[in-house]
């Protein structure tokens, strides 16, 4: 395993393994790595020849300050699970290597429309022109013939999906399905900084969404949502910022289960100052 901080190097090190007619795999993360990017990393290596992994904490989809500083980063543990996993090279570049220009500078970014207004568009303004700026780069410097994403967070993939048809890029978008602790749990980087007891509480939020997925043929959406909102506020430690039903491909959203054929349930709870989101796909009974 090569571990790059600079573009150039990297773009070398892909450029001679393109040349040998290696198939390029490419799982971007923003590091203190977990289980559920393992299994990106595995799921790029069963489909590819090479895997690159990147560690980069991008300053421009955060829209609160003090998320960005309270960000957990671990490189030397990132560097030694990756060494342990099918990875061809990794590269954890500066700000600076990634914006040169600054981070202001956000040309050729397509607008997403509903896409990223609604959910986490509504609640983290500018997230998501943030995300769609620093896969682009990170698509320009890494050149793969694939990428690879988690469901865990599906609006952002389908945004990223929406990006690459818009603008032609010659990359895969590959999804793998939310990988979750044993309590149900999704696996996310912010999990570490939950407290002993707010930990504890969240896989309440699962719990809450597999009462939707279960339940949808019985209550109306309307009802289901304050269940389910009930189930997870049962706790004092969990505060749901929303709870919201959106056709799967196109995220508008849904009132009545018949207004689409596959509908998912999504979600953004804070547990203390800590905010987590999840989602599951619901079939309608009569679909």
């Amino acid at each position: 395993m090569k571990i790059f901080d600079k573009i150039h190097d990297i773009q070398d090190e892909i450029r001679t393994q393109k040349a040998a007619g290696f198939r390029i795999g490419f799982v971007p993360t923003m590091g203190a790595l977990h289980s559920g990017h393992l299994a990106l990393v595995r799921q790029a290596a069963l489909e590819c020849d090479r895997v690159v992994v990147s560690i980069f904490v991008n300053p421009t989809q955060f829209n609160n300050p003090e998320d960005l500083k309270n960000y957990p980063r671990m490189p030397e543990a990132d560097i030694g699970k990756l060494r342990s996993a099918s990875v061809s090279d990794v590269f954890i570049p500066a700000t600076h290597e990634i914006y040169p220009h600054g981070t202001g500078t956000a040309e050729g970014i397509p607008d997403a429309g509903s896409l990223a207004t609604v959910m986490e568009g509504a609640f983290r303004p500018g997230h998501f022109q943030g995300v769609m700026q620093v896969v682009k780069r990170l698509f320009e410097i890494v050149k793969p013939d694939a990428a690879f994403f988690g469901e865990k967070d599906f609006q952002q993939l389908t945004i990223i999906r929406f990006m690459t048809r818009e603008l032609g890029l010659p990359v895969v978008i590959a999804s793998c399905p939310t990988i979750r602790e044993p309590d149900g749990l999704a696996m996310s980087s912010r999990n570490l900084l939950l407290s002993e007891e707010q930990r504890k509480a969240a896989p309440g939020i699962y719990k809450a969404l597999c009462f939707v997925r279960d339940n949808q043929g019985i209550f109306s959406v309307e009802e289901i949502k304050k269940r389910a909102l009930a189930m997870i506020h049962s706790n004092v430690q969990l505060k749901a910022e929303y709870l919201e039903f959106a056709e799967e491909d196109t995220l508008h959203p849904v009132t009545d289960w018949d207004e689409a054929s596959v509908i998912r349930c999504f979600t953004a709870v804070h547990a203390g100052k800590i905010r987590l989101i999840d989602n599951i796909r619901v079939i309608p009974a009569n679909a």
